[in-house]
């Protein structure tokens, strides 16, 4: 399973980016894919999640502003940002998990894209 994220770069406050992660390979289905972000010095969050069948979940700062999707034809997962704010600023990850033909359940993290958000 290989993950390619994109999208990422510099914007300024009030802006918007869109990321994408596409995930490539064989063997597997994918359960759920999420956007994670880490800032210098800080722990790695959860943004938003999604799964499969369209549910999805934000933290709660982002709610309103973020909007995660999917297309499962494509494996490719997308995170549409809107009103960026500059504490924001940090390296998005990209997280999926698969179930795979013997029905063992794996994480994969794609290489992360950064966001800057200028004020």
């Amino acid at each position: 399973v290989q993950l390619q994220a994109s999208g990422g770069g510099l914007v300024q406050a009030g802006g918007s980016l869109r990321l994408s992660c596409a995930v490539s390979g064989s063997g597997f289905s994918i359960y759920r894919m999420a956007w994670y972000r880490q800032a210098p010095g800080e722990r790695r969050d959860l943004v938003a999640i999604t799964d499969t069948r369209g549910g999805t979940n934000y933290t709660s700062s982002v709610k309103g502003r973020f909007t995660i999707s999917n297309d499962n034809a494509k494996n490719t997962a997308y995170l549409q940002m809107n009103s960026l704010k500059p504490e924001e600023t940090a390296v998005y990850y990209c997280n999926v998990v698969v179930v795979d033909t013997s029905r063992t359940w794996k994480s994969f993290w794609g290489q992360g894209t950064q966001v800057t958000v200028s004020s």
